[in-house]
């Protein structure tokens, strides 16, 4: 017989999503299981955001010392590419997650190793890796927390290449002499930039006309151009017709015909959820897809199962699938004890409005690029009366001080009608540390003229705020 426990809560998933969720839920009394078929932390910690600014960090510290008067002639030669690998390790815990048992332990709830799958409403199997099957039911809500992984697309010869995916891109063990990377979103851009900087002679293919497109044109004009002054081919509107492995040599087919030769190839054009074998087909959902949710972060047409971070499609970002953790775990917790009413209107308690007005990402290349809220295109396709406005950040004293040769620069989105900045992106040296201001003032919704108010400090790149409230205000 099956062995049968009951909790309020089982959750799918003990990455950053799923470790929040179970965190707040046992936090409010309710007991809570959690299931985790690989590592307990996830994608982030160990193949995404973690490893990967690991490898970064050196690179973008040297570009911008290589900047830096009195400091540039001591940083002329390469990386000590085995220290950053060596540092990169210890950000992973060398792969093992006892730390992250620990912790998740910690907060009262129970683990469970193996591949969880949904089993009718408010069931959960748990087989572990001995076979053994035991079922967890929850009395209030499955939260499904299973992230996504990256796509292969099926592009002739590619799969039998071995090709590196975004996991071994932040876990290999070396640097490849020649890599092809394929795509120029975040994941292309981040690891070109880093496997460039630690020695590799990059390739970066890209079938759109610029690099990361969900930002702000000017973005990706001055990463490429950053990308091709470390010594990277940066080529646009390049597709890939085939690809060949013979022995270590990769051959990559271009659809002008131009064959390119590497020693890896990278691809990162784009994730799918990991829902595919979790068992959504008994609920009479479609196994693999994407799962729909309302701002609760409840799953559509069923009251007791939640979809967290990556699996609903809403915002593909560590950061903001912690944020929407804490706002599932607040509703499920709510609904358990019988609140009658929740708070689910606009920046409510149980409402996870930051995923539709104030996202903000950081892109860890050199230059940094960040962004929260909505760009220029965006805001006039959803209908609203805007004005751009753009400042030259290497006009602020702050950021000569910082590099000589800064290139950078700011927008601001302002609603004409509201009053309020809608969105704001960056793109220099050290504007990650920037973003949250703009953060703050897009979820605040805080009028213009307040904002004429926050002085920024001298000389910090931050005065690029006044300068941009001064060109808005004339």
């Amino acid at each position: 017989m099956t062995e049968t426990t009951e909790y309020d809560v089982v959750v799918l998933g003990a990455g950053p999503v799923g470790e929040n969720v179970a965190d707040r839920t046992r936090a409010a009394g309710l007991s809570t299981a959690v299931v985790e078929s690989e590592l307990v932390g996830g994608e982030c910690s160990y193949w995404a955001c973690m490893p990967s600014k690991a490898l970064l960090r050196p690179v973008i510290a040297r570009a911008d010392a290589r900047r830096t008067p009195g400091l540039s002639g001591a940083v002329g030669g390469p990386l000590d590419t085995a220290a950053v690998l060596a540092h990169r390790d210890d950000m992973t815990s060398h792969w093992k997650d006892d730390s992250q048992v620990a912790w998740v332990e910690s907060t009262g709830a129970d683990l469970y190793r193996g591949q969880g799958r949904l089993d009718g409403p408010r069931r959960v199997t748990v087989t572990d890796p001995d076979g053994v099957t035991r079922t967890l039911t929850a009395r209030h809500a499955v939260a499904v927390c299973t992230g996504s992984r990256a796509i292969v697309p099926p592009l002739p010869g590619l799969a039998d290449a071995r090709p590196w995916t975004s996991r071994e891109a932040t876990s290999a063990d070396h640097a490849p002499g020649r890599l092809v990377v394929v795509g120029g979103g975040v994941v292309g851009v981040e690891m070109a930039t880093a496997w460039q900087g630690l020695g590799s002679q990059v390739t970066l293919l890209v079938r759109g006309d610029g690099l990361l497109p969900r930002m702000e044109p000017f973005v990706g004009e001055l990463v490429a151009d950053s990308l091709r002054a470390a010594g990277a081919d940066v080529r646009t509107g390049t597709s890939v017709a085939s690809v060949r492995r013979d022995g270590p040599t990769v051959t990559v087919e271009l659809d002008n015909g131009e064959r390119i030769e590497a020693d890896e190839i990278l691809v990162a054009t784009g994730r799918a959820p990991r829902t595919e074998d979790i068992g959504l087909g008994t609920v009479g959902l479609e196994p693999g897809g994407w799962l729909s949710v309302d701002d609760s972060l409840r799953v559509e047409g069923h009251p007791w199962l939640y979809a967290v971070g990556d699996v609903n499609h809403r915002a593909l970002l560590t950061h903001q699938g912690k944020y929407q953790a804490r706002i599932a775990a607040a509703a499920i917790t709510a609904r358990a004890q019988g609140v009658p009413l929740l708070e689910t209107d606009r920046w409510g308690a149980h409402a996870a409005t930051a995923d539709h007005a104030a996202v903000p990402q950081v892109v860890f290349t050199d230059p940094e690029a960040a962004a929260v809220g909505l760009s220029l295109a965006e805001a006039e396709a959803a209908g609203h009366r805007v004005r751009a406005v753009d400042h030259d950040i290497a006009a602020v004293a702050g950021a000569s001080l910082y590099v000589d040769g800064y290139r950078g620069r700011a927008r601001m989105v302002v609603d004409l009608d509201r009053e309020i900045v809608l969105g704001v992106t960056f793109v220099g040296p050290g504007v990650g540390e920037l973003i949250h201001s703009a953060t703050i003032a897009v979820a605040a919704e805080v009028p213009v003229d307040r904002l004429w108010h926050a002085v920024p400090s001298y000389p910090t790149i931050s005065e690029v705020w006044l300068r941009l409230l001064e060109a808005y205000r004339g």
